[in-house]
């Protein structure tokens, strides 16, 4: 598992050896709960923004280093990565977590994804910055990902249950989503 915020600006490396892109942020297909691919920036410092984007399935792997691809024909129009991921409903860093109780949780500070296979990413939980109702120190805490009752601009509403399994750190936080899923009865 790691964080989102972790895969940004890693360089995208050709098997060759050829640094030819930096992951400039991740498209998140929202109603597969995967990862659909990712937005690219050119290499350098005054580099902006590439017209073309690297989707999951042009992957050939993903290191703590770097994203490698067989080569640049892998790369498709930025429309078509970011069109699998319009399911998901935008950015949703900075929104409010709220239970269905109405319960705030905190804010979302940073999305968690784990790496099932070479072919497929899932976005497992969110970090969240906790508010008094969590963790009165208002520590960076994990919370599984869970089917939302509601999402908006603002805010994910998420069921009661999933704040019975928060985490303090990334190696804890994967048994607390194995819990979860147990207990919800589902695997991704």
């Amino acid at each position: 598992m790691m964080l989102a915020s972790e895969i940004t600006k890693r360089p995208v490396v050709t098997l060759a050896g050829e640094a030819v892109a930096q992951v400039k942020d991740l498209v998140f297909d929202g109603t597969a709960g995967r990862i659909a691919g990712f937005t690219l920036s050119g290499r350098g410092l005054l580099s902006g923004p590439l017209r073309h984007s690297l989707p999951w399935s042009g992957v050939h792997g993903l290191g703590h280093d770097a994203v490698m691809i067989k080569d640049e024909s892998v790369f498709q129009s930025r429309a078509d990565v970011l069109e699998r991921g319009s399911a998901g409903g935008g950015d949703v860093l900075g929104s409010r977590v709220l239970t269905d109780g109405g319960t705030d949780l905190g804010r979302i500070s940073d999305v968690v994804v784990e790496v099932v296979e070479a072919t497929t990413a899932h976005v497992v939980g969110y970090e969240i910055a906790s508010s008094d109702a969590l963790d009165r120190q208002g520590r960076k805490v994990f919370i599984p990902l869970s089917e939302t009752t509601a999402v908006s601009g603002e805010a994910l509403v998420i069921p009661a249950a999933a704040a019975e399994f928060v985490a303090d750190d990334l190696p804890g936080f994967a048994a607390a989503v194995q819990a979860y899923r147990a207990r919800r009865g589902t695997e991704v």
